[in-house]
């Protein structure tokens, strides 16, 4: 005896998240007519297909260095 159950057809969301990649604003103003901002992933996808595939691309907004901090130093316990 056959099920009468059709198969559910698979779904084309990923099951895990496409890792984003850091890019120097310097490499994101030639690369523009090619990627668009996805304001749902705060982060540049391709365009017409950036929905499925390709990279995910951020602004490096790391800096390059720990700057030295010249203020008060507040966490040390007086006392």
């Amino acid at each position: 005896m056959r099920s009468t159950t059709r198969p559910t057809p698979r779904s084309n969301t990923r099951s895990t998240a496409r890792p984003r990649r850091y890019i120097h604003r310097f490499w994101l103003l030639p690369l523009r007519p090619l990627l668009r901002f996805s304001v749902s992933r705060d982060a540049f996808v391709l365009r017409g297909i950036g929905n499925q595939v390709g990279p995910v691309l951020r602004p490096d907004r790391r800096a390059r260095g720990r700057r030295r901090f010249e203020g008060v130093e507040r966490r040390i316990r007086i006392g």
